[in-house]
């Protein structure tokens, strides 16, 4: 804040900065509620807890419904996530690469994922796996997380691109190196805290999908969220408490490496600036 600011430019500025906080703080108490409710004691998901208890954490994993969705989230969620990686970061490396005939129109169509609501989503890939006899199958659930996952790579590496000195890619290809090697011993390591930072959100999208799995999936491939919704529906147990903890965990880790490659990919690009 500036030295020099009047008594109502630090009044305007306290209560920006209070407001700031109020709005954090509607936004993050909600979820860390859940948290300590995790480690109650008493079946009730109530406060104030009766006292401390593992015992929800150890219900969970003599589960066998909540050790299969589990299974399934693990099976699924990494698959996607790699080949939403692998399409999302040839599509912005092509998208990138000078102007072209409807550049923005299949920019668009790529990352319509994010901007159509879900249940058209879930319902088009329903009756086209239907087609491809894709149903009930961990096939048919991969591939429809990928596509979900591929519109953030697509972003993420695109706004990496961005800062991407092409003279690099330009200086290896004069000294004979082939358009293959060019890619993956220049541009990709330069991109790469973008790709990484895309799988994330994808991994993070695929692990909490719930509308397009009810179309797609078995009642044995129940994810980690459907078999959250299936348990709020029929009977609220802490044990609900303590898998949204876990999620919790998780998100929070990923947040944490992204915002480290994130500082990783500017310092890298400040590196390519200077020399």
């Amino acid at each position: 804040m500036n030295l020099y600011a009047t008594p109502l430019e630090k009044i305007v500025h306290f209560g920006l900065v209070v407001l700031c906080w109020a709005i954090l703080g509607f936004l993050v108490i909600p979820i860390l509620v859940i948290i300590p409710l995790s480690f109650n004691s008493t079946s009730f998901l109530t406060y104030p807890m009766d006292g401390f208890s593992l015992r929800w954490y150890q219900e969970l994993l003599s589960s066998q419904d909540w050790m299969l969705a589990f299974k399934n989230s693990f099976i699924i969620a990494p698959f996607a996530t790699i080949l939403s990686m692998i399409f999302g970061t040839l599509a912005a490396v092509g998208l990138s690469r000078g102007n072209f005939p409807f550049k923005r129109i299949i920019m668009a169509f790529i990352i319509s994922p994010m901007i159509v609501p879900t249940i058209i989503v879930a319902v088009g890939f329903y009756f086209y796996f239907a087609q491809l006899q894709l149903l009930n199958s961990y096939v048919g659930l991969i591939l429809a997380h990928a596509m979900l996952g591929v519109p953030f790579v697509v972003i993420t590496v695109c706004a990496t691109l961005e800062g991407f000195n092409v003279n690099l890619s330009r200086a290896a290809a004069s000294l004979g190196a082939p358009p293959l090697t060019v890619f993956f011993k220049v541009v990709l390591p330069l991109i790469a805290p973008g790709v990484i930072s895309g799988a994330l959100f994808a991994f993070a999208t695929s692990f909490d999908e719930v509308v397009v799995t009810l179309f797609l999936a078995s009642p044995t491939q129940k994810t980690l969220p459907i078999q959250m919704f299936s348990g709020i529906r029929e009977n609220i147990s802490p044990s609900i408490a303590a898998v949204a903890t876990i999620m919790v965990v998780l998100s929070v880790l990923m947040l944490l490496t992204i915002e480290k490659l994130r500082r990783r990919s500017e310092k890298l690009r400040l590196k390519t600036e200077v020399e």
